[in-house]
């Protein structure tokens, strides 16, 4: 059995969490609030903690070994149930009580991250962002806010990988001007051909790459970007209260999404110097990365599922920010009235600018 950790309250002995209203720990039974400094020595021996890799040589209990292979039992402090789950859950609830925990192996020596971005948004604001989400969507089907249901709402600590970087870069580009005149004869267009050059560097910080298989990367991008400005120290009471996830897509598979999001913001912000041209193209990019360091950081998401007409649709929102994103189902009858009539109205515009010509 894996250690895990609970905090409790010592006025009355409840289990205690992160609220995001007043950004400390709280008692949900008797109010009572604690300073995060105040928990700081629950994670001292973090530090130099290291995994525990003692490995018994017995074949008891074989048949059940196979079938919860990469998963992880712990036993619940305060009401002794057994809680399981898979290898790289990192905070939890006990199925039996309810009470928080942090499994504190998780977040142990080389696997303790460097910081963590607490959640500034509590469930009901995520419920409430959702209901907002289905708001100005013309084409969403008039029913799917009655007959859909919310199957989950989780407040998850994602495990993120932050790249720093320096970018060198020299591009050139092929830019055009085009300029138009008339006479009573002919309509002119004259294009004329530029060469511009942009070289220099640009650093970047913080670039965040998803550490979690399970967290779709499109979706953890759209909901960026997070304020680098609020993250502290990492502590495990900040944890207390939600999930969290260990990273399991390590910070070397990582580098290409991270090299490659540093090589397009740079590409980008280099072609927005290049003004005044009708038209600009890239024609020979070379951007070099160096003074690469990288740090490990856990940040706030709200994950929400919901089920229509038997199909299921994902939303994140930004535990930070409050960003919201997701897909929405699509009325197909709306949407060919919609651009059925657009068609419509567009087919009769020309058709009676042809009549007009036709008649002078």
């Amino acid at each position: 059995m894996a250690n895990i950790q609970e905090y409790k309250c010592p006025c009355c002995g409840g289990a205690i969490e992160f609220n995001t209203s007043v950004q400390k720990m709280k008692c949900p039974f008797c109010d009572t609030e604690f300073e995060m400094e105040a928990l700081k020595n629950f994670d001292d021996a973090l530090r130099n903690e290291g995994v525990d890799d003692m490995k018994w040589e017995t074949n008891a209990g074989g048949e059940w070994g196979e079938d919860v292979k990469g998963l992880n039992s712990y036993v619940c402090k305060s009401c002794g149930g057994e809680i399981v789950a898979d290898a790289v859950t990192g905070a939890t609830s006990c199925p039996y009580c309810g009470n928080p925990v942090v499994m504190m192996g998780q977040f142990s020596g080389s696997l303790k991250p460097d910081y963590v971005i607490p959640f500034k948004y509590d469930k009901k604001a995520a419920k409430a962002a959702l209901l907002s989400h289905y708001n100005g969507k013309p084409l969403l089907p008039d029913v799917f806010k009655d007959e859909n249901h919310l199957d989950e709402i989780k407040g998850v600590y994602v495990p993120f990988w932050l790249f720093d970087a320096d970018a060198d870069a020299n591009i050139r580009y092929k830019c055009t001007r085009v300029r138009t005149w008339s006479d009573s004869k002919y309509n002119y267009t004259e294009t004329s051909y530029f060469g511009a050059v942009r070289s220099g560097d640009i650093g970047f910080a913080h670039v965040p790459v998803d550490g979690s298989s399970r967290m779709p990367d499109d979706l953890m991008e759209s909901i960026e970007p997070f304020d680098f400005s609020g993250a502290v120290d990492f502590q495990t009471a900040y944890l207390a209260g939600y999930l969290a996830d260990k990273y399991d897509v390590d910070d070397k598979e990582s580098i290409d999404r991270a090299n490659n999001r540093i090589r397009q913001s740079t590409a980008d912000a280099f072609a927005s110097t290049v003004k005044g041209y009708a038209t600009v193209m890239p024609e020979v990019t070379n951007i070099t990365l160096k003074n690469s360091a990288v740090k490990y950081a856990l940040y706030p998401v709200w994950v929400l599922t919901t089920t229509w007409a038997g199909k299921q649709y994902l939303f994140a929102m930004n535990g930070q920010t409050g960003k919201f994103v997701g897909d929405l189902p699509v009325d197909k009858t709306k949407y060919w009235i919609r651009f059925g009539i657009a068609g419509v109205i567009a087919a009769a515009a020309v058709f009676g600018l042809q009549f007009f010509l036709h008649m002078l």
